[in-house]
């Protein structure tokens, strides 16, 4: 094998079982799998980005998890163009969109949806 491969899928019975990811990847989301509340929590990183520099929750996240657009494109089985138009708030993505963006960085939609909290308070 003489380049990088993305993401494996051994499924049994018509399932998904088991996912096989490239080594360095695994590294890099380790920490995420290994915090006990990394379910549910934001890093500080994350927020401050998002509440004070005003840049949206995906780019936050994408940045933080150091992925770029063609990357969490690709893992989410979608176009860059289509990151880039959410990442810049001229689409506003649907619930099962952010549930794909979410997955591909390792995280729970409820991660990516402080946005939808921020306006049902107004």
């Amino acid at each position: 094998m003489n380049r990088p491969t993305d993401y494996q899928i051994i499924e049994y019975d018509g399932h998904p079982l088991f996912v096989v990811v490239p080594y360095e990847e695994f590294q890099r989301i380790r920490p995420l799998l290994e915090r006990e509340n990394a379910r549910h929590t934001i890093p500080q990183e994350v927020v401050e980005r998002h509440v004070l520099e005003e840049i949206p929750l995906v780019r936050a996240w994408r940045e933080h998890l150091g992925l770029t657009q063609s990357r969490l494109a690709s893992l989410a089985g979608m176009k860059q163009s289509s990151i880039a138009r959410i990442e810049r708030g001229e689409s506003r993505p649907r619930r099962a969109t952010l549930e794909k963006l979410a997955r591909a960085m390792g995280l729970t939609p409820e991660q990516l949806l402080i946005e939808e909290a921020e306006d049902s308070s107004a």
